[in-house]
């Protein structure tokens, strides 16, 4: 019988997400924000405008590109102003970016769960010469440099193959490792547990074994670091991009618009703000998500926090004189 998740679980962890206002105010930006990413079109389309069509009239060339007017030239027409050297639409370029940063980041988080999946299940249920091969397998891969294999990547693959479709298997590609590891050790924990030893000499076969007695009881720890690993890949695609490695004009994603911001801080701060701001706020409401759903799928590490803070604050407040007498005691002996 396999130890997942059971419904009476379930409800106990959304619970525990509710009773945490942290965990809700991070879900209700992550869905707004994802609302306003699959909303791009229509929300452009209301302001009247659309993230590549350049607007000369709103820049003043003898100042370098600068918007005309305050804030980035923020007006009726254009909610966020426009961009610094060619006034395309500012907020339908956020909007855009939102679109390809969180796609370029779920896809990629998705890759490094699947091949760890894979990887960790098949070091943990495989023999012992399985084990070790793939374990410096992975810790080969682990010891190289990401960057440098994504620039060498980037510049070797053809120029028409779609570079959202390349950030995310360079990044899901390079980074699986750690979710290999977390699966390969718990699975060598669970496969010592009755029911799992029971299927094995039942005679399942370790696909069935993994599907019906592992799968479920990895999910947690699963998901708990996948809600991890997207704020990594938000700011690793951040990075490529911010480098002129990732997403490439005309398309729009955070990291690239900040790639050219650099140039602008000073002229138009608007331009710098605006994507640097909702990438901070994404990646801290990931983090803070994640960090909620991992103590709601494992409530003893709360409790285990609660009672060693407790007896820290016990310890100094009563057993502070007890233990000065137990280190002149000690010092006394020495």
């Amino acid at each position: 019988m396999a130890t997942g998740v059971t419904p009476p679980q379930k409800s106990a962890v959304w619970r525990r997400l509710r009773q945490r206002p942290a965990a809700v105010a991070s879900a209700a930006v992550l869905v707004v924000l994802v609302l306003l990413a699959l909303g791009a079109p229509l929300l452009a389309a209301l302001e009247g405008q659309d993230p590549t069509t350049y607007h000369d009239d709103l820049i003043d060339s003898a100042r370098g590109g600068v918007p005309i007017g305050p804030y980035g030239g923020i007006s009726g027409d254009h909610w966020l102003g426009v961009e610094p050297g060619t006034g395309r639409d500012l907020f339908a370029r956020l909007l855009y970016g939102a679109r390809v940063s969180l796609l370029i980041a779920l896809g990629a988080t998705a890759v490094q769960v699947l091949l760890g999946l894979v990887v960790g299940l098949a070091a943990g249920l495989g023999n012992r010469l399985a084990d070790q091969v793939l374990s410096r397998f992975t810790e080969v891969l682990t010891a190289l440099p990401m960057l440098v294999i994504a620039i060498s990547l980037t510049a070797i693959v053809p120029a028409d193959f779609p570079r959202p479709l390349l950030l995310v298997l360079v990044i899901g590609l390079l980074s699986w490792f750690g979710t290999s590891r977390i699966v390969r050790a718990r699975t060598l924990a669970l496969k010592k547990l009755d029911h799992v030893a029971a299927a094995r000499l039942g005679g399942s076969g370790p696909l069935r074994v993994a599907r019906r007695e592992l799968l479920p009881a990895l999910a947690a720890p699963v998901i708990t670091y996948a809600a991890v690993l997207v704020p990594g890949n938000i700011v690793a695609e951040a990075s490529l991009s911010f480098l002129g490695i990732g997403v490439t004009p005309p398309t729009a994603s955070w990291g690239q618009m900040l790639s050219t911001a650099t140039t602008w801080f000073r002229a138009d701060p608007m331009y710098v703000l605006l994507p640097a701001g909702c990438l901070l706020v994404t990646v801290l409401a990931f983090t803070v998500l994640g960090d909620a759903v991992r103590t709601a799928l494992d409530p003893r590490e709360r409790s285990r926090l609660r009672v060693g803070t407790r007896a820290a604050r016990t310890g100094r407040s009563a057993g502070a004189p007890a233990a000065v007498d137990a280190a002149h005691e000690k010092e006394a002996v020495a």
